[in-house]
């Protein structure tokens, strides 16, 4: 067992550097999720440095894996807001997760299309030299694409 698989005691209190290893996020990466109000502002102490609890790093976690699964930063607070709300009806959580399940699957169909297109210009290449060649030709003329222009 690493630190970063150990959350803080209920009672600990640890550092901003202590809850990036523990999270696997950069200490930038938390500064920014309290600017954006992603994260609640952790107490300080007398020396004005921050400390985090085990429900800051829960909460880190949460947003982590949210943006891992590619949800916007409003959809992450949006899901923030009903995770708060453990009784209420997760309808407005199924959408923006459909929602986001639909622009991976379109990005994949690009991806695919992009795929087969670069196997069509390799394809073409006669291993000649680049005045003859099909790869940078049909980079220099669009129309030669067989896909989406």
């Amino acid at each position: 067992m690493n630190a970063k698989d150990v959350a803080p005691r209920v009672d600990e209190a640890i550092s901003i550097g202590a809850l990036a290893a523990r999270s696997g996020v950069t200490v930038a990466t938390i500064r920014f999720s309290e600017e954006l109000k992603l994260m609640p502002a952790p107490p300080r102490t007398e020396g004005r440095q921050r400390r985090y609890t085990a429900t800051h790093l829960d909460r880190l976690r949460f947003i982590r894996h949210s943006r891992d699964l590619g949800f916007s930063i409003e959809d992450v607070r949006e899901l923030l807001r009903l995770a708060a709300h453990p009784d209420a009806r997760c309808h407005t959580a199924d959408a923006i997760a459909a929602r986001q399940l639909a622009e991976v699957e379109a990005k994949i169909e690009r991806l695919q299309a992009l795929r087969g297109e670069l196997k069509r210009m390799l394809a073409a290449c006669e291993q000649g030299v680049v005045e003859g060649c099909r790869i940078v030709e049909t980079l220099a003329d669009h129309g030669r694409c067989a896909g989406e222009r």
